[in-house]
């Protein structure tokens, strides 16, 4: 994104009313605080049905108006973020099915990318090669490092989100697969969040840990994800990862998007904390997941 973070180029109609369907046409330059909440009802199935008067946003308190409502199913850019320290060497043939699973659960215009990390982070695509949507190249890219050394999570998810900013798509995701801390990297957790924050990126990840590991850190996977809107999932046996990929490619498919223009005065570096609420008669409570906030100003990526 070369715009302000979260912002996109886009035009509105004269009276003010949300876009839904109708493919987005470059005019002129707005500050469009864009979103993509998921919304499921009190049995955990998504909510697929609401309007976009079902919706109320807020910025640091004050209530939102929407310019922007979409729910379709759109090409999306992956990028997925694989721990390769000594730790994972049993566990990657795991992942690399996961892996499978994800891409068969995707559209064919989707853009995807592996970064893998242990005390260095690489890309795990040829030169040659930006993205792909085949699971034969995802598989090669996985098994491209030999899992050994130290982990640098820090720095592998910095990388992911500059390498998300290569993608075409509008819409973004980062899948971080650890089964540890850090202890590597020359980045910190501050630098990661920030680089998450100033995205509009969604954040998913999978923690999967030996009960020996000392290393492990569940609250950190919680906090990259819950900030940028996915979801932290901590699988009890390795073989689940599959079925939680499917699940996060599921979640990807049924999201809505939503874009604001905030009426708070643009401050570059302030946070904006963001609280995303939706009600239908007759669906009962909704749940929504949802962006925690963003930094305002320039993005740095």
């Amino acid at each position: 994104m070369n715009s302000l973070p979260l912002f996109a180029l886009l035009c509105f109609a004269g009276n003010g009313t949300p876009q839904t369907s109708e493919p987005f046409r470059i005019s002129v330059d707005v500050n469009l605080v864009v979103l993509h909440p998921t919304v499921r009802d009190g049995k955990g199935q998504f909510a697929s049905d609401l309007r976009a008067q079902d919706f109320e946003i807020y910025e640091d308190g004050v209530r939102q108006t929407l310019k922007l409502f979409r729910h379709e199913d759109v090409p999306v850019t992956v990028g997925l973020i694989v721990d390769h320290s000594s730790s994972m060497r049993h566990k990657l043939a795991e992942v690399s099915a996961a892996a499978r699973t994800f891409v068969h659960s995707s559209r064919p215009d989707d853009q995807m990318f592996v970064v893998n990390f242990n005390e260095k982070v690489t890309l795990g695509l040829p030169e040659t090669v930006d993205f792909t949507n085949s699971p034969e190249e995802l598989e090669r890219a996985i098994f491209r490092t030999p899992a050994a050394g130290m982990t640098a999570l820090y720095d592998a998810v910095v990388e992911g989100e500059k390498r998300l900013q290569a993608g075409i798509r509008d819409k973004k995701v980062l899948i971080v697969i650890s089964d540890g801390g850090d202890n590597a990297s020359k980045s910190a957790l501050p630098d990661a969040l920030k680089s998450a924050e100033r995205s509009s990126a969604l954040v998913y990840t999978i923690g999967i840990f030996d009960p020996e590991n000392e290393d492990k850190n569940p609250d950190v996977l919680r906090r990259l994800a819950r900030a940028t809107g996915g979801d932290a999932f901590f699988p009890e046996r390795f073989a689940d990862v599959v079925a939680i990929c499917e699940r996060i490619a599921g979640d990807i498919r049924h999201q809505y998007t939503l874009g604001y223009v905030s009426s708070n005065a643009v401050k570059p570096g302030v946070y904006r904390s963001i609280r995303v609420a939706a009600r239908s008669a007759g669906t009962g409570k909704l749940v929504v997941r949802a962006r925690a906030g963003y930094i305002a100003g320039k993005a740095e990526q």
